[in-house]
């Protein structure tokens, strides 16, 4: 392969040269390219960025190549993988590489840069939940250079100079204020020989400073081993694990006198944290309203220091008030991806006939008693607080939204519907007609004023907590707003981007849906919508044409705004990224649908397999004998009024009844005038089985192409084919859905989730449970991805329970979680299922307890700390069950969400107060006893919660008069060292 790039860019001979080096394996047609920020590497146009050269050295194959640059050259610069063409397939994860020449360099010297691709899991640190809360710490220190010790340029004529570059991100603090990183010099070959000598140094890299406490020589021409050591606090001194790193360098001529290594990452045991899941509305306090509020959190990280936690995972927390009233208690489908939800805002006051124990959220009470209360004190604190510099600076950094926020609410009143098709002239969005409706003129300003004011506060109120929490070294999680309701702000500001179904009324654009049916979410982007379905009343499926659009224009700005109080996030079935699950417009149920993208099967690729009857296999298969099984005497009156019969006992579909929207409404119709025999939903389940009664799927926009039908062997349309046809359909059915599609839905990923993840800087986590192809999980690790493992859902084929002390450490992992049962919920709904746990994971053949006694939900939260993986994050009502004073609630009224009720109402509260939970010593010392034994970090105790050490013994004492944990019957407690 000619290296164009290698003829470009080249100044003077005497110049200064930049050798690129880097070790990446790519297929056949993929190059490597070096982009950055000067016009020498394509000032960030991949196009025009320096293309690399490989050349394979041993099981290696190295990309590099020389470039001359001007003296006192810097730059910043990335790495992208590409084709013939140099469009981009990836790019590594990461913050931009920066250079900068050292001083004193000559022309015609080279600096060689040894780079490592920087993967996902290399980024993490760099993440905001790193970064500023767990290390903050650690990255504060103020690092001193010793004098004399490192050197930036070279002594003599024969001197290399090596820059050592290595990632320890959690250098803790020694006596002195300081943490201190350097290349273990017992590991080097030290001489010095015939004058010619290497001096190795340590510079900082990126923001992270570290000390290399000896210069180090080694002969010219010689390959050294060597490891790095960390000292930590009170001169405690640890060797990252590993083998030994290698570092070649020759006497040649040709060898860089600069050279600057790239290590990756300190080679240490790998950091892991735990943490607690509970939604906002859920929480519990002796000042709240009837609801949990942001200023809640603040109790909530409290009472997680003290349990030994990093941190804390809520649901979204955005303004859902469409409808205002307990349907808008589903908080994945918001009014605003922006606005706050009022829901959630702390008031002075309380009402006098408000009840003391509210057992549940009463959400329409709860949010008409705050907001008539915040309405009261605005009256009286108006003028003071718009004319406020606070205010005015958080309406201008947010007025962009704010304003159609504010404007979208008073219509919504004043119309008493959200469904902004009802507005008259207001039903279409314009800036004219929203600059009038928030003018200060017009005679309901004060309307619009107060929308500002709640949602200022609850602006205030959240980032108190969330400053809180990151100086307690607390991440706040949040879940990203994946879905806008169909009358919502987003709808009516982006007519464009959220087109409306004129027969349903719902969006066409949405960032994610629930599957009324199926309980699947789907993560759905793009910029034109060109079909769309429903199942059950409910968006179910959105096709576009291009998700990239979409990513940059609506989720960047919705993640930058997260950002602000959150340091990590979640993304619901991060499958979405991959492919969807595309239905036709007349769908109402989900099994004739396609993956999109997909690879099709094609009519010649059939014919050759010996398929041809097309027609036999795409029509649905409609027998007399069926239509006699499902409908008995009634079938003639079905077949009159929606089939026709085309053979002797072989029926079809009329025109007018060929789809499932078809049917539904001449069902209604006939329902209307009373001419069924038998009931609408019996029948239209009836016919819809027999409309789906195919095999194959013809594409509408090629009908030379086809995709086999979900569940195609279910079906009779197949069990009447003959063997032959049935052997062919299945091998090409297991090879549609398992195989052929992996390599385009990985291409399909790789260019929509660095988008997404490269939007902010929060830790990003995605939800990758169910049948997931071979493709996810490497695409996730590829990226630094961070997947969710529950028990009772394992990924592994074959398995009843997962095994946590088998999960990877690119993983969540948890017992349960917001869409499921509770552990207790879960263990006392199967008892076969029970025996079968008890048995295959406990490891005792002795008789369950019927009940999740906290000896069980022990034994499972140890499990999952003690795993693997980077985080164990437990629901809240999983850790109350350790105690049995807190089992007296019903395990099922625990449940936060129903997946099969598509009107589930959300409002599970919990019954303890955050502030009795602060007092329960024995809970917090169990619980950080669990976190602290298996090895996890857990925040440093202030003096608030220090008390608890304190009382340790007296804890003991109350245990052995009345445990709240024992030993499982048969189980033995293996004892834990805590790697601290």
């Amino acid at each position: 392969m000619v290296n164009l790039g290698l003829l470009s860019g080249t100044k003077s001979v005497k110049s200064p040269s930049v050798n690129f080096r880097i070790p990446y394996y790519t297929h056949w047609g993929q190059s490597l390219i070096v982009c950055g920020s000067e016009p020498v590497l394509g000032s960030w146009n991949v196009k025009k960025g320096f293309l690399l050269r490989p050349v394979h050295e041993g099981d290696q194959l190295i990309w590099c190549g020389n470039i001359a640059v001007p003296s006192g050259f810097s730059c910043e610069y990335s790495y992208y993988v590409v084709d013939d063409e140099r469009n981009v397939l990836r790019w590594e994860m990461g913050k931009k590489r920066k250079l900068l020449l050292p001083e004193g360099i000559k022309d015609g010297e080279v600096v060689q840069l040894r780079d490592l691709w920087q993967t996902g899991g290399d980024a993490l640190p760099f993440r905001s939940a790193f970064k500023n809360v767990i290390f903050r710490q650690s990255l504060s220190l103020n690092i001193e250079r010793p004098e004399g010790l490192i050197q930036d340029k070279l002594d003599g004529e024969d001197s290399i100079l090596v820059h050592f570059k290595i990632c320890c991100p959690n250098v803790e603090e020694d006596t002195s204020g300081s943490g201190r990183l350097r290349v273990d010099s017992n590991l080097v070959m030290l001489v010095n020989q015939s004058g010619k000598q290497i001096v190795f140094i340590l510079p900082s890299i990126l923001q992270f400073d570290w000390t290399l406490l000896h210069s180090l020589s080694l002969l010219l021409n010689a390959h050294s081993t060597y490891k790095y050591c960390k000292y930590g606090k009170a001169g405690s001194i640890s060797l990252e694990t590993g083998p030994h790193r290698e570092l070649s360098v020759d006497s040649s001529n040709n060898q860089p006198r600069y050279i600057f290594l790239s290590d990756g990452m300190m080679r240490e045991m790998p950091w892991r944290g735990a943490g607690v899941a509970v939604p906002v509305f859920s929480i519990r306090s002796e000042a709240d309203l009837g609801v949990g509020e942001f200023l809640d959190l603040k109790l909530l990280v409290d009472w997680s220091v003290a349990s030994g936690f990093h941190l804390v995972q809520l649901l979204p927390i955005n303004d859902t008030s469409v409808h205002k009233m307990w349907w808008d208690s589903y908080p994945y489908s918001s009014l605003s991806v922006f606005a706050l939800h009022p829901l959630y805002l702390r008031v002075e006051a309380l009402s006098e006939n408000m009840p003391e124990n509210l057992k549940d959220v009463d959400y329409e009470a709860t949010l008409a008693t705050k907001l008539s209360i915040a309405k009261k004190i605005f009256d009286r604190e108006k003028d003071l607080i718009l004319k406020s510099d606070s205010f005015q600076n958080f309406f201008s950094e947010n007025e962009d939204w704010l304003k159609p926020y504010a404007a979208f609410c008073f219509l919504r009143d004043f119309f008493e519907t959200s469904d902004h098709s009802q507005w008259g002239r207001f039903s279409h969005y314009s800036k004219d007609k929203l600059e009038k409706l928030v003018s200060k003129d017009s005679f309901h300003y004060d309307i619009i004023c107060f929308n500002y004011y709640v949602q200022y506060h609850l602006h205030l109120q959240l980032s108190e907590a969330a400053e809180y929490a990151r100086k307690k070294g607390v991440i706040l999680k949040g879940d990203l707003p994946i879905g806008v309701d169909r009358n919502s702000v987003d709808t009516w500001v982006y007519p464009n981007l959220f087109r409306m179904n004129t027969s349903t009324g719902e969006p066409l654009l949405i960032i994610s849906i629930k599957m009324a049916r199926t309980g699947d979410f789907l993560l759905i982007t793009g910029r034109k919508c060109q079909k769309t379905t429903m199942v059950g009343g409910v968006l179910d499926y959105h096709r576009f044409s291009s998700p990239i659009c979409f990513l940059s224009m609506f989720k960047c700005s919705v993640l930058l705004a997260m950002a602000k109080y959150f340091t990590a996030y979640r993304i619901d079935h991060i499958l979405g990224f991959f492919r969807i699950w595309e239905l036709p417009e007349h769908a109402m149920t989900g099994l004739l649908g396609k993956f999109r993208p997909s690879i099709p099967l094609s009519q010649e690729e059939l014919e050759r397999e010996g398929i041809w009857d097309f027609d036999r296999l795409t029509c649905p298969y409609v027998k007399q004998e069926f239509l006699q099984e499902k409908f008995g005497s009634s079938w003639t009156y079905i077949a009159a009024n929606f089939l026709q019969e085309f053979q002797k006992g072989r029926y079809e579909f009329t025109e007018e009844c060929n789809t499932e929207k078809k049917i539904a409404a001449k069902l209604k119709s006939c329902a209307e005038k009373s001419i069924l025999l038998e009931s609408e939903d019996k029948i239209r389940r009836d016919l819809f089985d027999l409309l789906k009664n195919i095999v194959l799927i013809r594409d509408p926009e090629d009908a030379r192409k086809f995709y086999p039908r979900f569940n195609l062997e279910d079906t009779s349309s197949f069990s009447d084919l003959d063997d032959h046809s049935k052997n062919v359909l299945k091998r090409l059915y297991y090879d549609y859905y398992f195989h052929r599609q992996e390599n385009l839905w990985r291409q399909n990923a790789l260019k929509t989730l660095p988008a997404l993840l490269n939007s902010s800087d929060m830790m990003a986590c995605g939800e990758d449970l169910g049948l997931i192809p071979s493709c996810v999980h490497p695409v996730m690790q590829e990226l630094g991805l961070i997947g969710l493992r529950i028990q009772r859902m394992p990924s592994e084929p074959g398995l009843e329970f997962g095994i946590p002390s088998q999960y990877n450490y690119m993983t969540v992992c948890a017992p349960s979680c917001h869409d499921c049962s509770t552990l207790r919920a879960w263990w006392e709904e199967d008892e076969e299922r029970r025996h079968r746990f008890f048995k295959n994971v406990v490891g005792s053949d002795t008789l369950p307890p019927s009940k999740c006694v906290p000896e069980v939900t022990h034994f499972i939260i140890r499990q999952h700390v003690e795993s693997p993986s980077m985080w164990a994050i437990f629901p809240l009502q999983d850790l109350l069950a350790l105690k049995e004073e807190y089992t007296s609630r019903p395990a099922a009224e625990e449940t936060i969400n129903d997946p099969t009720n598509p009107k589930h109402y959300w409002r599970f509260r919990v019954h303890v107060t955050l502030e009795s939970l602060l007092k329960d010593k024995e809970l917090k010392m169990t619980i950080k006893d669990l976190v602290r034994g298996s090895g996890r970090s857990h925040p440093l105790v202030d003096q608030a919660t220090a008390a608890i050490t304190s009382d340790k013994q007296q804890i003991a004492k109350v245990k052995e008069k009345n445990p709240t944990v024992k030993p499982l019957n048969g189980v033995p407690r293996k004892e834990t060292v805590a790697v601290l």
